[in-house]
């Protein structure tokens, strides 16, 4: 290999050290996580994934009523990309073998759950909770759902409060940044969650200029590049406002300095996915390296990062010149 010199084992365990954060209950070796969606809908990419570096891994969402096979669509724009997925087509009976096959290797996988009443999201985390997963994180935001979602505050604690009456296990709640956020995390927190995952895909549309086409034939999720600036707002703002739990930010990470910018203004954690959609492994292996690069360079760490730009410490950061 030409080039730099490849670290050594020393080099190694220094990054490690640097990067290390605390998300869940969980000690992880690197704040980047790998959010929820059609590529952790399989075995082998999440042990992959984890296996390169990933501080954890996020589930497709469970559903205890998978849709049919064949209903996702993707379409990729300029600044990020339109999708009406759902759920996993994955039955709860073969997750749960699958998580238990997890947990069995002590990993950090996160089960991502959803289901159509509170009720039935709690039975759903019960029996996700009996194969010895380590965390869960509720999916209760997504607006691809038949007929769109309008989020309340009451809606998110009605989910939250009866997973938590029937699970021990630390969970958090994925919302969508936007109008209500602060209140909607409010109630997630008041009823039990003990994180808060922001953002979730936002309503998004795209249209053909020369045909009027709406791409995927109506208003879906959309993610990448184009929504960080309104997922940063939105977790400098709940912090800002006293929200102290744990947050993992997630919303358009494509390199290392992404991740950075989630910590600085208060996130414990920052998740990526849509980047992983173009040479998903590779992708992966440069934000991961990016970010242990940066903190390297800077001397310090995921801990002293957090929330540095809320309090002062924007130039705390000692750069090797």
């Amino acid at each position: 290999m030409t080039g730099s010199a490849m670290p050594g084992p020393e080099a190694a365990d220094e990054g490690t050290a640097r990067a290390a954060a605390s998300v869940l209950g969980m000690e992880l070796t690197s704040p980047v996580v790998v959010g929820s969606g059609l590529l952790t809908d399989q075995e082998r990419n999440i042990r992959r994934l984890l296996a390169a570096g990933a501080g954890a891994v996020v589930t497709k969402t469970i559903h205890p009523a998978p849709p049919r096979s064949g209903s996702e669509r993707l379409s990729r724009l300029a600044t990020g990309m339109l999708n009406s997925t759902l759920y996993s087509h994955r039955s709860v009976d073969e997750w749960c073998r699958m998580l238990h096959s997890f947990a069995c290797d002590d990993l950090p996988v996160i089960a991502s759950v959803h289901a159509d009443t509170p009720g039935e999201l709690a039975a759903l985390a019960e029996r996700v909770t009996a194969t010895g997963c380590r965390a869960l994180e509720l999916g209760i935001s997504c607006l691809n759902e038949e007929g769109g979602l309008g989020d309340t505050s009451e809606r998110v604690a009605a989910y939250t409060s009866e997973v938590r009456a029937r699970t021990p296990l630390p969970f958090s709640v994925k919302l969508a940044a936007g109008e209500g956020t602060r209140g909607r995390a409010a109630a997630a927190v008041g009823a039990g969650a003990d994180a808060i995952t922001l953002s979730d895909t936002i309503a998004g549309l795209a249209v053909d200029a020369d045909t009027g086409k709406i791409e995927l034939g109506g208003v879906y999720g959309y993610s990448g590049p184009g929504i960080k600036p309104l997922v940063l707002a939105g977790i400098y703002s709940l912090r800002r406002d006293g929200v102290t739990v744990p947050i993992m930010g997630s919303g358009g990470v494509q390199e290392g300095r992404d991740v950075i910018e989630y910590l600085s203004v208060g996130a414990d954690a920052a998740q990526v996915y849509s980047a992983l959609h173009k040479n998903m492994h590779e992708s992966f292996d440069a934000i991961r390296r990016g970010t242990e690069a940066w903190l390297r360079v800077h001397r310090t760490t995921v801990g002293e990062l957090v929330g540095r730009s809320l309090d002062g410490r924007e130039a705390a950061c000692d750069t090797v010149r």
